[in-house]
Formats: C-alpha cells, structure tokens, sequence
C-alpha cells in the first residue's frame, strides 16, 4: 500500500507545459525537491511558446514576483502562484528571441527586490544583469559525426588547451574581446597546428567581475555576453568538433557571486545559500552553494545537463572538489556528506545519460575513490587533476642543481600512488598567476638556463602517465605571469628561443597523439616500467612506455653539466633516437642529422647525455 501511495503522489506532482513544436516538457516536483531532478531548465526559466513566452521561477518565501522587461516597458506583470504555491508563473504574448526581462521579488517585510532569472539562458553585459529571452532550440549543429565517435578518451590521447576567452588573443585597436565563433576561427588552426585535441574554457557562465576569471558566477545557464550570444557559443564548439577538436567546460558546483540581484538571498531567504556564515561563506568571498537542499542540487545539476545537452560540451572539469568533500575544504572538519552525495548522483546519472562525456575533478586532497565508479563506492568521475605530481615536479625544478639529489624522488613519488586513480598531469592556470611565476620563470637558474630545463620538463610530463592540460601561453615560453586583461605575449614568438621552444611542444604533441604508447595503457601497470629510479647521482631518471606494438625508452638528465652515462636495459637490440631536447632546432646546443641508433651490448648502452636534457628512444627489441 506504502508503494502505491507514493507512485499516486509523485504523479499528481507532475506539471507540463507545450512548446510550440507541440513537444511535451515535464517536471516532477517531487524529484526536484529531493534533489533528483536533472532538467529543471526545461521548465523554470523563460521559454518561448507560440504567441509569447512563458515565465517560471521558484521563489518559496517571496510574498509576490512580477516579471519586468522590454515587452511592459519596465512595469509589473504579474506572476500567479503555481501548484504548490513556491512555484510562480506567468504568460507574457509579444515576447521575442534577444528581449530583456527581470524577476521584482517582493518580500516577507514589505520590500522588493530585482533579481536575474536563475535559470536564465542569458545575461547582460555587467554591470547590466537583466536576463536575456534566448531560444535554445533553433541552431542546428552539424556535429554528428564528432557526437557519434566520441569518447571519454580512456585508451586515447587526451592532450587539452587550457583557455580563458578573453585573454587568449585580442585585436588590435579594438576594444573588448573576439565574439565565440571568432574564436573559434583562430583557434582551429591553431590547436591542430600545435597537436591539442581538446579545450578546456575556464567557466563562461556570466559573471560580474572580470577578474574572477568567471568562478565567481551570477548567471549559471547564461554564457557570458563578454563574447556574445548562446547561438555563437553554439557554432563555435559546433565548429570545433567538425575539425576533430572536444570542448571541456569548467563547471563551479561549490559557491556563486554574492551580488544580490544574482542567487544571493534570492526570495529574501537562504534559497541557495547555508544559513550560517561559518559554512555559508567561502574562502573567496562568494556564498557557498547548500547541498542539502534538494532543490539546490536539481538546479546544479540540471545544469550540468543543459551544458551537456544544449551545447554539446564533451566534458566538465568540476572546480574545487576538495571544499565539497570536506567543510570549508578542511579535512579536519569532516566530510560533507550531502555535497558528496550529490556529486555521486550528479556523475552517475551524467553517465547514464551518455557515457562518452568526460568528468574531470580538480581535487587535491586524499579522499579515496574519486575515480571510481559509484557502483564500487567511488564519486564517478572520469579523471582527477593529479595535483601532488604538478606540485612535486615544479618545486623539483625550481630547486637548485647542487640540492636536486636530496630531492630526487620527488620526480618517482607519483607512480607510488598513481595507479590509486586515473589520473590527469595539469600545468593549469593556476600555477602561473599570483607571483608564482610563469612555467618557464620557475626554473632554477638564468635565462638562459631555463629553456633547456622546461625542455626537459615538458619531455617528462608527456611521457608520464596520464592525460595532459597545458595552459595557454605555456607552448611558446611565456615569461610574464597570466593577467585576463591583457592577451598573451605572442611578440615573443619573434625571439628564436622562443620560437625553438614552440617547434619542440609542437613536436612534442605530435608525438604524445600519434603514438599508442603514451596514451593507451595510461591506467594499466603493464604500460609503464621504471629502468632508472634509484637515487643517481649524476640526476639521471629512465622509464619505458608500451602501447601499441612499441616500447619507448624516456632517459632525462637534470643536471647542468655534460655526462656519461650507462643504461642498463634488457630485451633490447637498438634504440632510435626519436626526440632529443637539446637538438638546434628547439633552441638546444646540438645537431641531430638522419636517424641516430645505438646498439646494446649485454644489456648495457653508452650514451652521452647534455646537461638539463631528456631524449626519447624507440626500443627495437632483440630477435629471439
């Protein structure tokens, strides 16, 4: 009889309305009270029908909402309370594609207050924040083959761009930034000339302060109107996955802006905020997203969906796992179940959906499984930023010569707990910002010094295993930290030093996409073989990666000084040298003509190896 009981009440739940294609959108309210709900954007929002537009909002507390716009010059419309009485509706006929609107929610105290539509699909320009009446079902992609081939890239290259719109390039003499489809057009012969196969958008849902880089979001299911309109966003990744090139969005689940014509005190209660400063406040000044409620987590996650959905985005890169987990990010206040709850049910039914979509976790703590999938107990996410290995490997390099061999398994530390997790290797935005230094600043030493070293890094880094995220401005050497309202120093590229550099991560790229080796047994123990890990010395490390039929040989020498060195290898006949990176042509110091063997004599190899190198080998093996 219970059963019964509760399919009869989750049905009268039910609420519909019809586009004007005649198409049924239906939500249930039960499931979006209890945080089950996975397209509440279908139907709270402003939705274009035949004749006009219809108007929805959730607004609990507010003691009335009129919707404002263009259409009613500026004046109040009136909106009914809809079914339970927390709903508020309206239908306004005239309504157009691109009109103005804002929701006036009147208060339990007597005063109003104007508010942009949560689930808006557009926004105004700040300081402007009126919603923007956008329909979201009138482009037309002509990505299916893109759609149909796509994966989660487990046994395939991953190698992404790292971009922040707004700064990537910018015209000169023209003020403001390249619109989404102009992007798009530099870009694709950009990323294809330079080896990336995917981008990774720092968040483009709008927000108010620029230099928040957009982790500080007002309008969740609005791109951002700094680089035009939802139909422009649409033909730019439209267009990026034709030429073969996945689109990766920094999505924000942890906190939003706290102006208050954004989500903050939205009907005059904490509607999505906690109600108490100490959990309800983070460490960026932004409110802190209430994972308890379920209603909060049919918005978050809906949302998700309606990125995945509506524009077609191959991924999401999850901001700041770590204060989901745990209270305020610290382990010492215990874990957030509720959060931690919602991004199991968020990944797994993402999953469900369409299982070619890739969930990246930026994350940085020790909590168990967050790559595993829920049905074993894990949070379901594809991929997590290895963070101890970016960290261990930069204050490697930024260390002196004379103390690397105190330190010299901080470069082996990772392969300890790698095979814990699938993970991902970044050089993100966040390394290269706050007086940290740039990627090639942080290397020890002078100028000159430096390139051979971050040569060398870059080696290291793709041929470790695990997917690959460079930030832009990395592949030419940029040396001034990343400012979003400047563009990035591409006069460089006039310096041949730096036009080596970009000639090897070009090179580089190329060789991580073409060869099984350094991508398909990423996650398997029989792809990656140590030959070289004891604490050497001389500052020499040697792996083995496998793949494909082929086995490589990685030999890297971190010192400044010139050196003999024996490399003991079994199972081998010749090594081909495959990529050297102190070769003239990147910048280095010698010349490499035609293909350059070295023969092994009883597992042994002599090879001479240049001060801050690292050299790539195709391993022939012996015939028995």
């Amino acid at each position: 009889m219970l059963i019964v009981t509760l399919i009869i009440r989750r049905k009268t739940t039910v609420v519909n309305y019809l586009r004007a294609n005649g198409e049924g959108v239906y939500m249930d309210k039960y499931e979006f009270y209890v945080g089950k709900e996975m397209a509440a954007y279908e139907y709270l929002g402003a939705h274009l029908v035949e004749g006009g537009c219809v108007f929805r909002t959730f607004a609990p507390a507010a003691s009335g909402v009129t919707v404002i716009g263009d259409f009613n010059d500026w004046n109040d419309t009136a909106m009914e309370r809809a079914y339970d009485g927390h709903f508020w509706e309206c239908f306004i006929p005239g309504t157009k594609q691109g009109m103005l609107y804002k929701y006036r929610i009147y208060l339990q105290n007597g005063g109003c207050v104007e508010h942009c539509d949560p689930y808006g699909f557009g926004m105004e320009l700040r300081p402007q924040f009126a919603s923007v009446i956008r329909d979201m079902y009138r482009y037309q992609f002509h990505d299916q083959a893109w759609m149909k081939q796509r994966s989660d890239g487990r046994d395939k290259p991953v190698n992404i761009y790292e971009l922040h719109a707004g700064s990537w390039k910018r015209e000169e003499g023209r003020e403001g930034w390249h619109t989404y489809d102009e992007l798009a057009e530099l870009l694709i012969p950009y990323l294809k000339e330079h080896g990336y196969n995917y981008i990774e958008l720092l968040p483009i849902m709008e927000h108010p302060c620029d230099n928040s880089w957009g982790y500080q979001v007002s309008g969740f299911y609005s791109p951002t109107s700094r680089y035009g309109t939802a139909d422009q966003l649409k033909q730019m990744v439209d267009r990026l996955h034709q030429n073969g090139i996945g689109v990766i969005l920094d999505f924000v689940p942890v906190h939003f802006a706290v102006d208050s014509y954004g989500l903050a005190d939205y009907d005059g209660s904490t509607l999505y905020e906690y109600p108490h400063v100490d959990v309800g406040a983070s460490e960026w000044g932004s409110k802190n997203f209430n994972h308890s409620r379920g209603e909060v987590r049919s918005f978050l996650q809906s949302c998700a969906v309606y990125w995945m959905k509506e524009y077609h985005m191959d991924g999401l890169r999850v901001d700041a796992i770590s204060n989901m987990i745990y209270w305020q990010g610290d382990s010492r206040r215990g874990v957030n179940h509720n959060a931690v709850d919602f991004l199991r049910y968020m990944n797994q039914k993402l999953k469900e959906m369409d299982s070619s979509i890739m969930l990246i976790a930026e994350d940085s703590t020790s909590y168990p499984r967050v790559t595993r999938p829920v049905s074993e107990g894990g949070l379901g996410f594809d991929y997590k930023w290895d963070m101890g290995w970016m960290n261990d490997t930069l204050n490697y390099f930024r260390t002196a010569p004379e103390y690397r061999y105190e330190a010299y398994h901080s470069l082996t530390f990772s392969m300890m707990y790698y095979y814990e997790e699938r993970y991902l290797c970044p050089l993100s935005h966040d390394e290269v910002v706050h007086g940290k230094a740039t990627i090639l600043q942080k290397m020890s030493g002078d100028y000159a010094e430096k390139f051979p070293q971050a040569r060398a890094l870059y080696l290291y880094m793709y041929t470790h295993p695990g997917k690959k995220l460079n930030f832009m401005g990395n592949e030419f050497g940029q040396l001034r930290e990343w400012d979003e309202a400047r563009e990035q120093d591409w006069n460089l590229l006039g310096y041949p030093i730096h036009q080596g550099f970009e000639h090897f991560m070009k090179r580089l790229n190329r060789i991580y996409l073409e060869n099984p080796a350094f991508y398909e047994k990423d996650y398997d123990r029989d792809g990656f073989y140590w030959v070289e890990c004891s604490q050497n010395p001389q500052l020499v490390y040697a792996f083995e990666r496998m793949g494909g039929g082929k086995r490589f040989l990685a030999v890297f020498h971190f010192s400044p000084e010139q050196c003999n060195y024996t490399l003991r290898i079994s199972d081998a006949e010749r090594l081909k040298l495959w990529l050297a990176t102190d070769d003239v042509y990147f910048g280095g110091n010698h010349a490499y003509e035609g293909d350059t063997w070295y023969d092994v004599s009883e597992g042994q190899v002599e090879i001479l190896l240049s001060g801050y190198s690292g050299y790539l080998f195709l391993i022939e093996k012996r015939i028995t």
